[in-house]
């Protein structure tokens, strides 16, 4: 009986081909119920239909994933995160980091009308995976608003304040302005008012006029 041993290569080689074929299926995985989950809401999607359309088996959903709630925690996540990555590029593009800032938090709130967004993540995300203050993709944004803070205050444009609850109030004012909107009756009329109010809220951390000289 021969034995075969792989060498350094082959055997990375390998591993790369696995890692590679495990991504495509998580991927995969998470795009159909992206669209499931937008389409029929997080209670009235079958596991079953979800796995039959994505040519995969149960088994691969609860080896990636663990369960529904997991697969749909790694699409809310997913949604999120570029939802915030769009928002956050309105910080790259004022002269004035203020208004980057209350720019971010405006567009993240009108992201609201957006049917995935709302169904997904505003309207199934807290009944299922709870506060989403907790949630990853929350803490990402929330890391880069507090460095968006630490430099106004550099800048001495805003007042005195601690970095960090400055940054759990605007994003959570932001969060719970578009979950406002998305549960609303008719978000469309609401919206106006809860773009104002957060700014009105937020620019409560400015300093006056006079406290800048």
């Amino acid at each position: 009986m021969s034995i075969k041993i792989f060498c350094d290569d082959e055997l990375v080689k390998y591993m790369s081909v696995r890692e590679q074929k495990m991504a495509e299926t998580r991927k995969k995985l998470i795009e159909v119920a992206r669209r499931a989950f937008a389409e029929y809401g997080y209670a009235d999607t079958s596991m079953d239909k979800l796995t039959a359309e994505a040519g995969l088996t149960r088994g691969a959903l609860y080896h990636h994933f663990g369960d529904k709630r997991g697969l749909f925690a790694a699409v809310v996540d997913q949604i999120d995160s570029q939802m915030a990555e769009y928002a956050q590029q309105h910080l790259e593009q004022p002269d004035d980091l203020w208004e980057g800032l209350l720019l971010e938090g405006q567009t993240y709130i009108q992201s609201a009308l957006n049917p995935e967004f709302q169904r997904i993540v505003l309207r199934d995300g807290p009944a299922v995976l709870g506060d989403p203050a907790h949630w990853p993709s929350q803490n990402r944004c929330l890391q880069s608003t507090r460095k968006c803070v630490e430099q106004l205050l550099t800048a001495e444009q805003i007042k005195i304040v601690d970095p960090e609850a400055a940054a759990v109030l605007l994003n959570g004012a932001a969060m719970n302005a578009a979950l406002w909107v998305a549960s609303s009756e008719y978000p469309e009329q609401v919206l106006p008012e809860a773009l104002n109010a957060f700014k009105i809220f937020a620019s409560g951390f400015l300093k006056m006029h006079s406290e800048l000289f």
